[in-house]
Formats: structure tokens, C-alpha cells, sequence
């Protein structure tokens, strides 16, 4: 498995090469500050690792495993159903590109959607905790607060199906945990954000964009898209998750609140390869970053946590949809809210989005109009050419 020390040198060695360079626009990273922040991200996350070792094995914990299989092999038969998708799933057994080990890790479960009655659910939709812990990664930039609670976050957008479930897990009781407010975002196929300006899709548009409460099993879904690539960064979705919120009157979740976790999932090589070959991917016109060339999943893999979630397709290929998972363990008292990675972009009110006017294009890495604008400022939001035709979860 991957070292501390190893990680900590891919860092120090990121920090030379993207000194000079562009970093995720929106966003500004001191690299040795992130350095360190691994060391003690690496010591917390084994840590967490071994306080989960130690309820694993109890009733509690068995049986919300159980629950977890059975309704994940629900949900796969619920949304093929639904979409009337009667062929089984070919199998996608393929060598990983190396991303440390992780990557090496085979997430892709679809081949063995080709079972009998008689196969365990736990063969096909179990989630081991203490593999998948993933770190306090900077969550920024885009951050926007207020966003619609609500499952479905795809609105007009176009782009593979993403049905993606993540289940938060106390690193101490191995028991779920419920009423947590889950943020989820990231960028459209061609590669731009909603809800903020800076080149982006602008303040009054959510698309790929929501909240959800986890349930009594530490449960939310989305039904969202597979994110895009752009400028710097690999392809990933951003999560963060919040205690103690005020909903609004109008559906949508107050600024306020603890921030319990946040983190990033990142996406196999041989899975982003066969969604970048559809439309309107292919049309992206911004660099494409693989996972190793990424310098913040560089220090994100490690032994003790693991940013890939697992993930099936739902027909015969990409094209019919994804269903993914993830178990991710917290800690219920931890309180990331002073972090200094911590940045909001905006603010989604009843009249639309407000910008966050303590944080200028003078102090985005980049300025206004980075990441991919078109001469003028214009940016493309990844419309469809005529004929093509839009997918739905």
C-alpha cells in the first residue's frame, strides 16, 4: 500500500511542478500548508481506521451493512425498471491506470451483476468503512450556500446519468449518522459550474446543485451527472456535509451550521475514458486532467482512505447510466468550519444568487474569466447539438 512518506513526496514534488501554474480556479492553495495538512490528515485518517476496526464486527454495525446491500441492489433493479433496461449488464474487467494503489483497486462492479438467485447481495453492494475514509480535502471553489434541498439536480443539463449514493458512518460507533445536511456539486459535461460567475454558469443557475438530509441509515442519492473535466483538475464531485442547519422557508438550507466533513470523489481512468467518448463531452474544449496528473488527488489517496467510489452500469454501457456508491466514515464532533480552505462563492437566496463580495477575482487564482471562458468572457455551457438525445435518471 502507499506510504505516508510517499504521498507527502508526491506533494512536496506538486508543489514545484504547479507553482507557477494555474491551480483550480476559484481557489488558492498554499502548497506547503496542504503538505502539512496531509501529515496530519494521514495520522487522523489511521486513526480513524483503527477506532472503526473495533466495531465492525458488532450486531449494530452487521446489520446496517445488510440494509445498506439489500437497498442498493433494490435501488439497481428500481432504476433499471425504469428506464426498461432487460438486457444484463456486460462485464467491464479492465486494469486500472495507477493512481497510487487505489486505483489498482477495481471499483467497477458490474461484472458481477451476472449472478444467480443464490448470490450474496453483500458479493456485489457491500462498502468497507475503513477502506473508503476519505480526508478533509479542500472542498472549495464554488462553494455556494443555500442550495435547493432536493434528490434530482440534473434540471436541462445533458450528460451520463449518475444515481450516487453516499452513506456516513461514525468512525467511533460504526453506527450511521443521521440529520446531517449533505452539499453536492461539481461541473457540467463540458466543464462549468452553476450558482457562481467568474466565468462560470452564473449566480442564478443551480444546475448540479443540491442538499439532502441523510436518513435514519446516514443515507442521501442524488440523482445527478457524471461531471466533466476541466482546466487543472482531474474529473471529481465535491461533497460537504453540515450539522446543526436551518432549513429555509423556501426549501433551501441556511448558511449556518457545523461542517463536519468535506472531500472529494475522484472516478477511474477506463470509466472517465468511456464517458468523455459520448456527448456533449467530447465537445469540451478544456485540457483534460488525468487523476495522476491531479495535484490534489496526488495527496488524497492513501492506506487509510480510499476516493473511488464503486459503481455499476446500469445496461450494457456507459450510456444507459451509472448507479455509485460510497461509505465514508466521520467523526461526529469534528468542526471544520475554521478552516482556511474553507470559502464561500455565493449565497442562493429567494431573489437569486448573491456573491460572496469578500472574495474578488483579485483573490481567485486565475481572475474573472479563467477556466475555459471564450473571448469576451463568454462561456459555453455544454448545450446539445440538435438531434442528440438527452438521457434521464
Amino acid at each position: 500500500m502507499v506510504k505516508l512518506a510517499s504521498v507527502l513526496t508526491s506533494a512536496a514534488t506538486v508543489t514545484s511542478l504547479f507553482s507557477t501554474v494555474l491551480a483550480h480556479p476559484g481557489e488558492t492553495h498554499d502548497h506547503a500548508k496542504i503538505k502539512r495538512e496531509v501529515e496530519v490528515r494521514g495520522l487522523r485518517a489511521a486513526a480513524a481506521k483503527r477506532s472503526l476496526a473495533g466495531c465492525q464486527n458488532t450486531l449494530k454495525h452487521r446489520s446496517l451493512m445488510r440494509r445498506s446491500e439489500e437497498r442498493r441492489a433494490n435501488t439497481l433493479d428500481e432504476l433499471r425498471r425504469k428506464r426498461g433496461i432487460t438486457a444484463k449488464p456486460k462485464k467491464y474487467r479492465r486494469d486500472l491506470k495507477q493512481l497510487q494503489e487505489f486505483e489498482n483497486v477495481n471499483h467497477n462492479m458490474t461484472g458481477t451483476i451476472d449472478y444467480t438467485p443464490n448470490t450474496l447481495t453483500s458479493a456485489i453492494f457491500a462498502a468497507n468503512t475503513s477502506c473508503i475514509l476519505t480526508p478533509e480535502l479542500t472542498f472549495g471553489p464554488y462553494y455556494v450556500t443555500g442550495e435547493l434541498i432536493r434528490k434530482n439536480v440534473v434540471e436541462d443539463q445533458k450528460g451520463i446519468d449518475l444515481y450516487l449514493e453516499v452513506q456516513y458512518v461514525d468512525i467511533t460507533t460504526c453506527e450511521p449518522v443521521p440529520h446531517l445536511f449533505v452539499d453536492i456539486w461539481n461541473t457540467n459535461a463540458t466543464g462549468y459550474y452553476s450558482g457562481v460567475e467568474n466565468g462560470q454558469g452564473g449566480l442564478n443557475t443551480t444546475f448540479l446543485r443540491g442538499v439532502q438530509e441523510t436518513d435514519a441509515d446516514g443515507v442521501v442519492a442524488f440523482e445527478t451527472l457524471s461531471p466533466g473535466h476541466y482546466t487543472d483538475r482531474a474529473t471529481h464531485t465535491h461533497l460537504l456535509v453540515k450539522s446543526n442547519v436551518t432549513v429555509r422557508s423556501n426549501g433551501t438550507t441556511g448558511s449556518d451550521g457545523t461542517i463536519a466533513h468535506a472531500g472529494q470523489l475522484f472516478y477511474p481512468e477506463d470509466l472517465k475514458t468511456e464517458v468523455e467518448a459520448t456527448e456533449p463531452y467530447i465537445f469540451s474544449t478544456q485540457p483534460y486532467i488525468t487523476n495522476d496528473d491531479d495535484f490534489l488527488s496526488v495527496v488524497q489517496a492513501d492506506d487509510d482512505f480510499d476516493p473511488f467510489p464503486q459503481y455499476v452500469y446500469l445496461g450494457d454501457g456507459v450510456e444507459d447510466g451509472l448507479m455509485a456508491w460510497i461509505q465514508i466514515g466521520i467523526s461526529t464532533t469534528a468542526d471544520h468550519s475554521d478552516d482556511q480552505m474553507f470559502g464561500v462563492a455565493a449565497d442562493y437566496q429567494a431573489g437569486g444568487g448573491v456573491a460572496n463580495q469578500n472574495q474578488t477575482g483579485a483573490d481567485l487564482i486565475g481572475g474573472p474569466g479563467a477556466n475555459g471562458t471564450t473571448p469576451g468572457g463568454a462561456v459555453s455551457l455544454g448545450a446539445v447539438p440538435s438531434g442528440a438525445t438527452p438521457g434521464a435518471v
